[in-house]
């Protein structure tokens, strides 16, 4: 049974949906939520369900990333985790975290990546003139949003999209979308996957 260690920003939605799936014969289990923040609305949650929290607030450590990431790693080293999925963690993580935890971090972007990294994803596909946006699941690298893809899942972009009406749709695929991979993940199987609305296929 593989440890999972999810962490969380904010409140937490996609966690939810990941913690929600590991159960029965899911093969990995939570160990730990961690947030940068002290007041991540996700933290309860977790507590509610009997995960173990944790904070290191990245305001403790002004100007010092290298304090803050040794703070981050102490706490994740006493969960144990073998994986750690980023979710809505909005901090970038440098090349020295990255590499202690190489192969074992996921995170979730809402774009098709290599498309978009970085912020205000829906805003630019939007104003791009796109036809669909979606998102990504994919390992960590020192290389923003650019570890190998292990999962997408596409919506269309629809006439009088905003960032915002677009994000509820790509949320709602992201829910479907983690889990899967995960799933997948901790059983060693790192072959990408593409979510449709009926199926799910692997990546041509």
């Amino acid at each position: 049974m593989k440890r999972c260690a999810v962490l969380i920003s904010g409140g937490g939605s996609n966690m939810m949906t990941l913690v929600g799936d590991m159960t029965g014969d899911h093969p990995a289990r939570p160990v730990l939520v961690l947030s940068n923040r002290p007041d991540a609305g996700g933290l309860a949650k977790a507590a509610a369900l009997g995960i173990p929290t944790a904070v290191v607030d990245h305001r403790d450590f002004p100007k010092d990333r290298e304090a803050f990431e040794a703070e981050l790693n102490a706490v994740l080293e006493r969960g144990d985790p073998d994986i750690i999925c980023l979710a809505g963690f909005m901090r970038v993580l440098t090349p020295v975290f990255v590499d202690r935890w190489a192969g074992r971090i996921l995170n979730i972007h809402p774009s098709l990546l290599p498309k978009y990294p970085g912020l205000n994803t829906h805003a630019r596909a939007i104003q791009a003139g796109d036809k669909e946006a979606g998102c990504s699941v994919h390992e960590v690298t020192d290389v923003l949003d650019g570890g190998p893809i292990l999962g997408q899942a596409r919506v269309p972009i629809l006439e009088g999209d905003t960032s915002e009406t677009l994000a509820a749709r790509v949320l709602i695929e992201e829910h479907r979308l983690y889990p899967a991979v995960l799933r997948r993940f901790a059983e060693g199987d790192r072959r990408p996957i593409v979510l449709s609305t009926a199926a799910e296929s692997p990546i041509n």
